[in-house]
């Protein structure tokens, strides 16, 4: 099988309102040597028609449809089966990536070999990609593992993972549901190094149908729940500040409303 650079890997629920958006940042990347594997999961709107429609016009195009839905661990891990690329690159069905989002990240990767994850700074929109904040991340691996029991290092949508490394981890855990990244973060961070781009690479679009908004609560659960086993199982050093904070995190659940608690993370997060 002729190898690629990059597998761009998208999965698809009912997104046909931001899909062509979303797919068209890609194909108009200025990097061209990508693979762009899209898995629908299962949708019931016209998802899958607009996927049919771009693989008959791109070669690039890897358009893979699941009889049911499976949720997204699966979704990936089935587009993970499938990709060539050296590297793989992390994309959302109601996102916009930068058209020289790839690139970039290839080249960082390429002069980082010891890199197994990175990502970016992105722009937090509303439904109409207006730039409401923007996120940074941290740069060093050092500065990453500093962070990576309060917070995510990196936003997920704009990720590049060594393909290699992601499929001796085992890919995504399929019993997880939501926060599947987190995981994988540790798993990869075992055997490789974080890094981050200063540069903007994605418009992340919050609308009443993201996940961050409506699953919000069962993702911070799920998120605890990967930074307790990373302790447990994986054997990662955490602080006493780290461990105070995850218990904190978990107490607030019970008494803190969900979107208090989401107000707060993403006024914590965004650009100082």
């Amino acid at each position: 099988m002729k190898r690629v650079n990059i597998s761009v890997l998208m999965p698809v629920y009912n997104a046909e309102k931001y899909l062509k958006t979303s797919v068209e940042s890609i194909l108009n990347q200025t990097f061209g040597d990508f693979e762009f594997i899209v898995v629908d999961d299962g949708s019931t709107d016209g998802s899958w028609k607009i996927l049919e429609d771009y693989k008959r016009k791109d070669k690039r195009i890897i358009a893979l449809r699941n009889r049911y839905n499976l949720g997204t661990s699966k979704t990936l891990n089935r587009g993970l089966a499938v990709a060539r690329g050296k590297y793989l690159v992390r994309m959302d069905a109601d996102d916009w990536s930068y058209p020289d989002r790839l690139q970039r990240q290839y080249d960082y990767m390429e002069k980082h070999p010891e890199v197994g994850i990175s990502g970016g700074t992105i722009e937090v929109c509303d439904k109409n990609l207006d730039t409401v904040y923007r996120r940074k991340y941290p740069l060093t691996n050092k500065d990453a593992r500093k962070i990576i029991f309060c917070y995510s290092p990196f936003a997920h949508p704009a990720t590049i993972w060594n393909t290699e490394l992601m499929k001796r981890a085992g890919g995504y855990n399929e019993n997880i549901p939501l926060s599947q990244d987190c995981e994988l973060y540790f798993k990869i961070g075992k055997f490789a190094k974080f890094g981050n781009l200063k540069k903007t690479l994605l418009k992340l679009r919050t609308h009443s149908g993201s996940s961050s908004v409506s699953k919000d609560t069962l993702q911070e659960q799920y998120a605890i729940y990967a930074r307790v086993k990373a302790i447990m199982e994986y054997g990662y050093p955490a602080a006493f500040i780290d461990k105070l904070y995850i218990f904190m995190r978990i107490v607030a659940m019970f008494f803190v409303p969900t979107k208090i608690k989401f107000w707060l993370f993403n006024f914590l997060r965004r650009e100082k």
